[in-house]
């Protein structure tokens, strides 16, 4: 079991890992181990997520969610197996604490009277500068 909020755990079958050779530097070890870890998650088919959460984390995915809703997470920063699977759990875990806060609705407020006023007198003044400088100096 996943613990990710107080509410929110997933069960250890729900994510699917496996170990695909990594890019980048690392020597010969590179050319043999298979020490990236590829993260497969169904979000869609996932009992442990209610309907916003999952909502949200789709949204937060972005082009890490897969057309049949599963989100990829690919972990290849470390030299280990052990540690880029720490660091793909952490990843996804993370994701998930994310898209379980909900956004605060934003209330439609209006400025105050004193609040126009001001701004309406910055632009008088602005305007009023702009104006001196286009009239030209008479030539007595």
């Amino acid at each position: 079991m996943i613990r990710i909020t107080p509410g929110i755990s997933i069960e250890e079958h729900e994510v699917e890992e496996s170990f695909v050779r990594a890019s980048g530097p690392g020597g010969q070890n590179v050319n043999k181990l298979a020490t990236a870890v590829q993260l497969r998650f169904n979000v869609r088919g996932s009992p442990s997520l209610t309907d916003d959460v999952r909502a949200r984390l789709e949204r937060l995915a972005g082009s890490r969610l897969t057309r049949d809703g599963f989100l990829v997470i690919t972990a290849q920063r470390h030299r280990t197996q052990g540690r880029n699977r720490e660091d793909a759990r952490e990843r996804l875990i993370d994701l998930i604490r994310r898209a379980a806060i909900a956004p605060r609705v934003r209330r439609a407020t209006r400025p105050s009277k004193a609040a126009r006023e001001r701004r309406v007198e910055a632009k008088k003044h602005r305007a009023g500068l702009k104006q001196m400088r286009r009239t030209k100096p008479a030539l007595d």
